[in-house]
């Protein structure tokens, strides 16, 4: 803002009455706000020519080499930013006052139109709507169907392959982890109960796999297989991340609160049960290794392909109460597409829907 204002002091000046409009009692609010206006254009004009007397001072000593061309330069500076701080606190009184005058005369804006709002208990389209550009109170919706919230799941992650148990998985139990957060909306589907919700919204998933025995993953053709490395692993681990959109049928008891002005459900520190699934597209997959050579640690990362599937879906669901749950996901895709043996995600962990 300084700068700007260091701009402007070439620019001319606003129009200026030497006296003050005399207040009555009979002035009204939009002659009112004009005055204001003018007041505040007038605050301006002061700050900006008490400024450009000061950088022509400055100017006086730079050509008397009193003064070098750095210190000129940062004098400016200083008196620029002290001017945009008084411009900034002396107008901002003047602009509550015009905001306080519109709010008390309910003044409408000189023009109409409409904003996307984005609240989460708005009943548009996946928690946006369109409101006119005005200043009036907003209407608190008498019978609220729809809420929102975010998305937090974390805990453990593995695979399910083909011929198998889980036992014998060349991932790590404890060390395979997955992290998902999201932002869901929830409708209730039936006009007077609210015993079953509708579920549904976005959700960035990280699922990740860490090997055992020294393991990695290498592409040999369409397949993608692990083999042993040729050096001692600090760390190997493959990250899948994905956006998908879970829908889910959620069951559970729900206090009715009545009010004069509106009726809501709430499910705070009530079970719930929630079943159903989700489906979207893998963004990314990358391999980290971490590895001594030579005396030297080494970080590899590889962002490939891997052959993995790119369209991700699976079932999911979850019980718990009030915000916290315990959460279970499994893809029905298989995580590589030709590889001999079937591999399939799988994910528990605990969930909080943060209303």
């Amino acid at each position: 803002m300084a700068t700007i204002i260091l701009g402007l002091l070439s620019q001319p000046a606003f129009s200026q009455t030497e006296n003050e409009p005399q207040k009555t009692d009979t002035i009204t609010s939009k002659s009112r706000i004009k005055e204001l206006e003018t007041e505040k254009r007038r605050l301006v004009e002061i700050e900006k020519e008490a400024l450009k007397k000061k950088v022509s001072a400055i100017e006086d000593q730079l050509a008397a080499n009193t003064i070098t061309k750095e210190e000129a330069e940062t004098q400016k500076m200083d008196f620029a930013t002290l001017a945009a701080k008084n411009i900034e606190n002396r107008t901002a009184i003047i602009d509550n006052q015009i905001e306080l005058l519109k709010r008390d005369q309910d003044l409408a804006p000189d023009g109409k139109g409409f904003r996307l709002v984005f609240d989460r208990e708005s009943d548009g389209i996946f928690g946006m709507d369109f409101q006119d550009n005005d200043n009036s109170e907003k209407v608190v919706e008498y019978d609220l169907r729809t809420t929102s919230s975010l998305v937090i799941a974390a805990g453990l992650n593995n695979a399910i392959i083909e011929g198998q148990s889980l036992e014998d998985s060349p991932y790590k139990i404890g060390g395979s982890r997955f992290f998902e957060i999201g932002w869901a909306w929830k409708t209730r589907v039936f006009d007077d109960t609210n015993w079953l919700r509708f579920k549904y919204g976005f959700s960035f998933q990280f699922n990740g796999l860490k090997m055992e025995d020294n393991q990695y993953f290498v592409e040999r053709g369409e397949q993608t297989v692990l083999e042993t490395f040729p050096l001692d692993l600090d760390k190997s681990k493959m990250r899948f991340d994905n956006l998908v959109i879970p829908l889910h049928f959620e069951i559970g008891s729900s206090k009715k609160v009545v009010k004069e002005d509106r009726i809501r459900y709430t499910t705070d520190d009530k079970f719930k049960l929630g079943l159903g699934g989700y489906a979207g597209l893998n963004l990314l997959t990358i391999q980290k290794l971490k590895y001594e050579e030579d005396g030297n640690n080494r970080k590899d990362k590889f962002k490939q392909n891997y052959n993995t599937n790119n369209f991700i879906y699976g079932l999911s669901g979850y019980v718990g109460v009030g915000d916290f749950a315990v959460y279970l996901k499994y893809d029905l895709n298989t995580i590589f597409k030709d590889n001999l043996a079937d591999e399939r995600n799988v994910s528990l962990g605990v969930r909080f829907d943060l209303d």
